[in-house]
């Protein structure tokens, strides 16, 4: 996959996370930064960060529970340990920092 390529694809979703943090209803705030960085900061003063890491093809995602790395795979971002979905591991973060039963998709 050449940059353009991941760059298209990891904005589409990092777009998509924005709008599922919109409407999640945990206590949260976030912000876009350059560069393809995603910040979340949790009531706890905790924070979660998701940006793209481009010479990788990956989108990276950093929380107390660990680093994790997805690529695309198939229409959706895939651990590069486990297989996990991103949004799945996004959820059980955001839930362990908050506090909260967190689930950004329905």
């Amino acid at each position: 996959m050449n940059e353009q390529d991941f760059n298209v694809l990891a904005e589409t979703m990092l777009d998509k996370i924005e709008q599922l943090l919109e409407s999640c209803t945990a206590e949260i705030d976030f912000e876009l930064k350059q560069g393809g960085v995603l910040e979340v900061l949790c009531a706890d003063g905790s924070k979660i960060i998701v940006n793209r890491h481009v010479a990788a093809r990956e989108i990276w995602l950093a929380a107390k529970s660990g680093g994790f790395h997805f690529r695309p795979e198939n229409g959706r971002w895939t651990g590069t340990r486990d297989g996990a979905d991103l949004l799945t591991v996004l959820d059980s973060c955001l839930s362990e920092q908050t506090g909260e039963t967190v689930k950004l998709e329905q």
